[in-house]
């Protein structure tokens, strides 16, 4: 069973990648199988024929488990995500895989964000979305316990989802 994480924070080692990968090991129980921090592919972004960001886009596509994660940037997502986004096709280019939506904030004018922004995206590529985005305070994700609560809730419908390997005609 994969499970990735995808950074969309142009800043390295980011807090949004901390949080992130928090989440995955609270859902899963262990550590992320692969990171793709976005910023580390930077403009390569912007070469259709990069192989190292076609490399990023199947490992993705084939994973079961995703947290899409970016901090809000202008009240959405970063263009950083976006421009990696593009790069699947829509309808399909996520099929299969069981997508779990993330943003973090300085405070909760945003907190819809992941579930009005984040999440239709990744519907339309063709992912399946069963829990709601989580929205996380930048400088409190860490210790205010919203992680261990989101698992606790979602973490066993995602397994089950997982258990029973999400559609795949």
């Amino acid at each position: 069973m994969t499970t990735t994480v995808v950074v969309g924070n142009p800043k390295p080692a980011s807090r949004t990648l901390g949080a992130a990968t928090m989440l995955a090991e609270a859902l899963t129980d262990h550590a992320p199988d692969v990171t793709v921090d976005l910023t580390t592919l930077g403009a390569r972004l912007l070469d259709w024929h990069d192989e190292g960001v076609a490399k990023a886009v199947k490992t993705i596509a084939a994973s079961e488990l995703t947290v899409i994660a970016s901090p809000t940037f202008k009240a959405t997502y970063t263009g950083l995500l976006k421009l990696f986004l593009d790069r699947f096709a829509s309808g399909d280019g996520l099929r299969g895989v069981i997508a779990v939506p993330l943003m973090l904030g300085a405070g909760p004018a945003h907190a819809l964000a992941p579930d009005l922004l984040l999440k239709p995206v990744l519907v339309e590529l063709g992912a399946v979305t069963p829990a709601p985005g989580l929205y996380l305070h930048d400088n409190t994700y860490a210790d205010d316990g919203r992680i261990a609560e989101y698992a606790g809730r979602w973490a066993p419908v995602l397994a089950a989802l997982r258990g029973g390997k999400v559609v795949d005609e």
